[in-house]
């Protein structure tokens, strides 16, 4: 019988109010339960919020230093499990290992990121227009903080959410994805161990109906921020948006490489691999559309079908795979059926195409990496985002061709480019739509200290990463201090 994990609620592991548990499985190996996790409701987000926001009236009070401090604990901790949280998140997750690792260090670099930023929550001291009077600005917290996260970065994304949003003096309500909830529940666990107070941080374990719903709409959340599909996002924003809520959406990509021909062939190759078929291609900054110059086409496309036919699919936990599985059953049917799109519009598939069953496979969720060319813009492999392990390949002339074909998307996450012209790098800074531009790398590779989101329908304008994310989850206001001992009218008694 699988271990049933709870809901973590004002400090307390407490079983769901339902009753009720659903199973997590490894996407590898179906075969094999995680664990069973609470299949939670209403009831259930109503007593975590309402312990956030008891634990609100102290926490808030806590000078940022000192919350920082409990962050530099939680960064300490998250060290030393790594390892440990790197295997279990390949077991629910999927993706390699290496990547897993790579996951869970985003978690620590976050931790000290916030640590650091706990005594750098810098806000003005301006001159005011009248005589001894001060203007000073404060940067104070929000309340209780909503948070909604993906399956795909178990422990990144969840910790971009969580440490900002404690660090600026929030208490958080968090809904991890379904399918990974098991991380998360491990994240709970290290901040009660490094000292959080009971009801800062509260985990609720569901579905997006029962428990992503009520969350949005909960009249005592300040602020939801959620990553995940474009369709939810909206719905999101339109019913946080009757209680006028703040909301920091981050949502889907279609993001693009772009090689010219004086690029060096064998770093985009590289680049190229790692950005399409990492994490099976399951990231929102994954390089899904490439495009190359017309004088390499030809050349690339022979050395990128190679290397990706060449690419081991596997167990993550074998070190020597470079592929793991999609995340569930629902995901292989949804990448198959663009296959079949892409080959009715008339791309060009070069290799994969199918679900890999051969062998041990047979027991996950696995699909050959797939590459199409000759994608022309108005095909909807071209144009929408799949989310798996399929990249389609288009040809152009100039740079003010490609840079046209890579802004032709309804998304704006990730870009990159492969040139050794200064020229062509600088006007791919310069005119790429997308809020991160890479100059011989690939789409994927955020670091923690820099802003991470995009324009168009990659979301609403906000930005996790770096310092910009503390702007999600603090309210500026404003101080007026008088000390002339008399009234004082501002815009009046300093007119002529």
């Amino acid at each position: 019988m699988a271990e049933k994990f709870l809901n973590y609620i004002g400090g307390e592991w407490v079983e769901p109010s339902t009753g009720e548990w659903y199973e997590n499985r490894n996407p590898a190996n179906w075969d094999e339960v995680i664990g069973l996790f609470p299949r939670s409701n209403e009831e259930d987000v109503n007593r975590a919020v309402a312990a956030a926001k008891e634990a609100y009236k102290e926490w808030r009070l806590v000078p940022a230093p000192q919350r920082g401090k409990i962050m530099q604990k939680i960064g300490d901790l998250l060290v030393e499990n790594k390892e440990d949280i790197a295997r279990d998140m390949t077991r629910e997750m999927g993706k390699v290992i290496l990547e897993t690792r790579g996951d869970t260090q985003e978690a620590i670099d976050t931790a000290y990121y916030g640590a650091g930023e706990s005594r750098r929550l810098f806000a003005p001291f301006v001159p005011s227009e009248l005589p001894n009077k001060f203007a000073f600005t404060m940067r104070v917290p929000l309340g209780v903080a909503g948070l909604i996260t993906p399956w795909n970065f178990p422990s990144a994304i969840p910790a971009w959410k969580m440490f900002p949003a404690i660090v600026s003096g929030n208490t958080v309500v968090i809904k991890p994805a379904t399918d990974t909830p098991y991380t998360v529940l491990k994240l709970a666990k290290i901040m009660e161990e490094a000292g959080l107070p009971p009801g800062v941080v509260n985990v609720v374990f569901g579905s997006g109906s029962k428990v992503g719903i009520p969350l949005v709409e909960h009249p005592d959340t300040s602020i939801i921020s959620f990553t995940g599909s474009v369709d939810v996002g909206k719905d999101i924003a339109e019913r946080a948006g009757r209680y006028l809520k703040k909301v920091s959406l981050e949502l889907g990509g279609k993001n693009a490489v772009m090689i010219m021909d004086d690029a060096n062939l064998e770093l985009a190759l590289n680049g190229v691999l790692w950005g399409a078929f990492g994490t099976t291609g399951q990231r929102c900054t994954a390089t899904s559309r490439l495009l190359v110059q017309e004088g390499v086409y030809d050349k690339f496309i022979d050395m990128l079908v190679d290397a990706a036919q060449n690419l081991k699919l596997g167990n993550g936990l074998d070190e020597s795979v470079d592929v793991g599985p999609l995340i569930n059953k629902g995901q292989v049917n949804t990448v198959h059926s663009y296959v079949e799109i892409g080959k009715s519009e008339g791309a060009k598939l070069l290799c994969g195409g199918e679900p890999a069953t051969e062998g041990e496979l047979e027991k996950g969720w696995f699909y050959k990496p797939t590459v199409f060319a000759d994608v022309s813009p108005d095909m909807r492999i071209f144009q929408e985002e799949i989310f798996g392990p399929v990249l389609s390949v288009s040809k152009f002339k100039t740079f003010e061709e490609g840079a046209a074909l890579l802004n032709n998307s309804a998304y704006g996450l990730s870009s990159a480019i492969y040139t050794e012209n200064l020229l062509y790098a600088m006007r791919a800074a310069r005119d790429f739509e997308a809020g991160i531009t890479y100059v011989n790398a690939p789409t994927i590779g955020a670091e923690c200290h820099l802003p991470f989101g995009g324009v168009k329908n990659t979301g609403n304008g906000h930005r996790e990463g770096g310092w910009t994310v503390y702007e999600i989850f603090t309210d500026w206001k404003t101080v007026y201090v008088d000390f002339s001992g008399r009234l004082q009218r501002a815009q009046i008694d300093d007119a002529e």
